[in-house]
């Protein structure tokens, strides 16, 4: 009997989210062989594409297909499949059949875990919103009176918060650092997808360096890049070490 293929959930309010934050994971994990599903709630269309609107004469309609082609091919390069949403951004606006799509995805796709955006963002109201709904979808998805079937297999996975631009405003505190040099090459492919976002390169792979330098002094182990994360949950052990 076959071994069912690993996967993992990542729930993004922006195209640019996933790749700054959490991109290291996404390309680590699909190069190891699981099958890894974004839910792009919007194309960042309004708030998240300076240099798009830089453009004399650009629509909204052009700012919104430029942003889609970019998520589409900077997922592609990670290894991951997208699902797009078109929710707006600026803000963003969940509904009654969002959340029930995103249900069903996690009953389909039972994710090894998800990836999803911090609680706080005083600088950035979409990605509390975007949180709210990773979380409340994983919920629902338990209860078996939603949409009853007795054959199904789910199991609430664990949920790790990707950083945030400023952590230190937004309570983060990471627990978890993600050694990310064997994939960074293709997380920085990723990032030159992003040319409506280009100004933040040079920031996101400073942030990765730190955090890679982190990992390094708290594992003892070389480390240069890394990926920042806090684990919502506890983790449930026999032992400790």
């Amino acid at each position: 009997m076959s071994t069912p293929q690993k996967t993992g959930l990542v729930i993004t309010a922006h195209p640019g989210d996933f790749v700054w934050r959490a991109g290291g994971a996404i390309a680590l994990h699909a190069k190891r062989g699981y099958k890894i599903k974004i839910a792009c709630l919007s194309f960042g269309e309004r708030g998240e594409s300076q240099f798009a609107w830089k453009k004399a004469g650009v629509s909204m309609a052009d700012v919104k297909a430029g942003r889609r082609d970019e998520a589409q091919r900077a997922a592609e390069i990670l290894g991951a499949e997208i699902e797009f949403f078109d929710a707006g951004d600026y803000p963003l606006r969940t509904t009654e059949p969002m959340l029930d799509r995103v249900v069903d995805i996690y009953r389909e796709l039972n994710p090894a875990f998800v990836l999803t955006h911090a609680l706080e963002d005083p600088y950035n109201f979409d990605h509390p919103v975007a949180a709210h709904l990773a979380q409340e979808a994983r919920i629902i998805a338990q209860a078996a009176g939603h949409k009853p079937d007795p054959a199904r297999a789910y199991s609430a996975p664990p949920v790790f918060l990707f950083e945030p631009h400023q952590p230190e405003q937004c309570n983060f505190k990471p627990n978890v650092i993600l050694n990310i040099d064997e994939v960074w090459e293709t997380k920085y492919r990723a990032f030159q997808v992003l040319a409506a976002q280009k100004h933040l390169w040079e920031y996101y792979q400073r942030v990765a360096l730190n955090r890679g330098m982190q990992g390094g002094r708290n594992s003892g182990k070389p480390m240069t890049y890394g990926e920042a994360y806090h684990r919502l949950f506890p983790e449930a052990l026999e032992i400790l070490a």
